[in-house]
């Protein structure tokens, strides 16, 4: 092994040699260098092998190269590359081909190989790489589409990634996202070919190559892709992915409307159809001939055109496909437009009319599921529809009774409309909800009264709260009793919490830290109020004595003790 170590290093000498001769690097630097290098030869070379001494190695010889590139730029010296770093690139491409040989599952391992390649190596070379991962990894669609994006888009060479694709498709004849990529390309090769065309025209060049003719430059090959894969993959969801690929195209209108019609053809009944067809509204300008709107108000006036044009397809949509999953999509679509923002009062108030109306039928047919009521509450308290945000809480508390979300957001609105009736709905709320879920709306229900009852009423919450609540939910509410008290009524208050609770299981160390940490807190204020009056100019050092006593009655146990050790130390100068 050590032979073999040592040709290495020897084989290195020539180009370590250049690099102090053209001043790159110093003596003592080139020495270091060797002794580097053979450490890591050492470990790649051992009969144990770890794939982490080739990672090391691999980015040691890396971080020379990044280094040596640097030292050239600021030299300003660009010559000897075949003997300096090309040597160090190929040594590190043998590296990485015996790395990839014994570990050849790590994928990971093969995309650091590619990374590097595409930095220091040459075309060719990483072709051959992405020919060996291939051959290993070919049950992994998203290297394929690598390779073949790297042919097309890198290498220039629309045929080599065409020869991917198909012998990637053999692979996996029925992968979505290789259809998708396949037919992205064809399409970019087209717009290639078109561009080439124009600059042989520009330049009066007569061009009759079969590349050029004119089914070729309008998508013929994307359109053959497009036909084979919606035979094989179906779905609506795949067709509208073809179709916004085509659409980034401006030379292939004809295919575009092509995959729109099949769209509406093939996939009437899937919700997904419609949606798209119902968004593309959006999209479509105004006529030809017509003037275009100029000024803000006429502008929110089209927008509002477009809109209503959405919505006479979702409406139609929706009496033809009357299902959950197609109110979802013409539901999603209102809120969506209720939630753009618009100086418009006009446009605003259209969009949260067609998002009530649009509700409204569909709460009716029961085709909403709660997440949607959930939405639709949270958007309409966002902009303060306070009123419509209540009919959707109404109407989903009374579809879905057992959903504590659902009626935590109903008293989150009549928190916010500033209702007389919270605490009786609280109490309606626990009576259709199970109690393993209505601890959130106990601690609201807290929350609510410590702001707006009095100190009695919120006790009275707490209270009965621990009653209601039992197990690990119980610790929480202890602790936020407590805090209460602390915030509200000082440290004597959560003391009585304190006591009151000690003996009531289970409970939570955070629990006892924090009555600790109140009696801290206690004491210091103590002790601070006796030094402002030993220290201040205007203070009184007679008062101390008073103060002592009062912080004596108000402090117990523990906390008393620690009052005296403090006062004490205070008094021998300690403190």
């Amino acid at each position: 092994m050590a032979e073999i170590i040592q040709e290495r290093i020897e084989d290195r000498l020539p180009e370590l040699e250049q690099l102090e001769r053209i001043g790159l690097f110093s003596h003592a630097e080139i020495k270091a260098i060797i002794k580097k290098a053979s450490d890591l030869e050492y470990k790649i070379q051992r009969r144990t092998l770890f794939k982490e001494d080739f990672i090391n190695y691999v980015q040691y010889e890396i971080n020379l190269l990044e280094l040596i590139q640097r030292r050239r730029t600021r030299i300003g010296y660009s010559f000897k590359k075949d003997e300096i770093e090309n040597s160090i690139v190929h040594r590190v491409q043998g590296v990485f081909q015996r790395a990839s040989a014994k570990w050849k599952d790590d994928v990971q391992l093969w995309l650091s190989y590619v990374v590097f390649c595409k930095k220091w190596a040459t075309k060719t070379q990483l072709s051959k790489v992405f020919s060996a991962m291939l051959a290993i990894h070919s049950n992994k669609p998203a290297l394929w589409i690598m390779a073949a994006k790297w042919e097309m888009e890198d290498r220039l060479s629309s045929e080599s990634a065409r020869q991917l694709f198909l012998r990637a498709l053999r692979f996996h004849p029925e992968c979505a996202k290789l259809y998708k990529e396949y037919f992205r390309m064809e399409l970019m090769h087209a717009e290639k070919l078109r561009k080439e065309k124009e600059e042989f025209e520009k330049a009066s060049m007569d061009v009759e190559h079969p590349d050029y003719s004119e089914e070729i430059l309008k998508g013929e090959l994307a359109r053959i892709v497009y036909k084979n894969s919606v035979s094989i993959i179906k779905g609506a969801e795949f067709h509208v992915s073809l179709l916004s690929v085509a659409q980034l195209f401006d030379f292939a209108k004809d295919l575009q409307k092509e995959i729109y019609d099949d769209l509406q053809t093939l996939h009437t009944d899937d919700p997904l159809t419609w949606d798209y067809v119902a968004r593309r509204e959006l999209e479509i300008e105004s006529q030809t001939g017509e003037e275009q709107p100029t000024t803000k108000q006429a502008k929110a006036v089209e927008v509002g055109r477009k809109e209503e044009r959405c919505c006479a397809v979702y409406e139609e949509a929706v009496k033809t496909l009357p299902t959950e999953a197609m109110w979802k999509c013409y539901i999603t679509f209102c809120l969506e437009r209720f939630t753009k923002k618009s100086n418009s009062g006009f446009l605003r108030g259209k969009r949260l009319e067609r998002t009530m109306t649009s509700f409204r039928k569909a709460h009716e047919l029961k085709l909403l599921s709660e997440c949607q009521y959930k939405q639709l509450i949270v958007s309409l308290l966002c902009h303060k529809f306070l009123r419509e945000a209540l009919e959707v809480a109404v109407a989903g508390t009374e579809l879905f009774r057992d959903s504590g979300t659902m009626w935590q957001l109903k008293l989150r609105v009549l928190i916010e409309s500033k209702s007389p009736d919270i605490a009786m709905l609280f109490e309606e709320a626990f009576v259709h909800l199970k109690p393993q879920v209505c601890l959130p709306l106990w601690i609201s229900w807290a929350e609510w009264s410590e702001g707006a009852k009095s100190q009695e009423d919120t006790e009275a919450v707490f209270k009965k709260a621990l009653l209601a609540v039992i197990g690990a939910d119980s610790v929480t509410l202890k602790n936020k009793y407590l805090d209460w008290a602390y915030r509200s009524g000082g440290y004597r208050k959560a003391r009585a919490v304190f006591k009151s609770l000690q003996e009531s299981r289970p409970f939570s160390v955070d629990f006892f830290r924090k009555m600790i940490q109140f009696e801290k807190e206690q004491v210091n204020i103590w002790m601070d109020y006796m030094k402002e009056e030993l220290t201040h100019p205007l203070g009184r050092p007679e008062n101390c004595g008073r103060i002592y006593w009062r912080a004596m009655k108000m402090l117990q146990g523990e906390s008393a003790e620690a009052f005296v050790a403090k006062h004490a130390m205070h008094q021998t100068g300690h403190l």
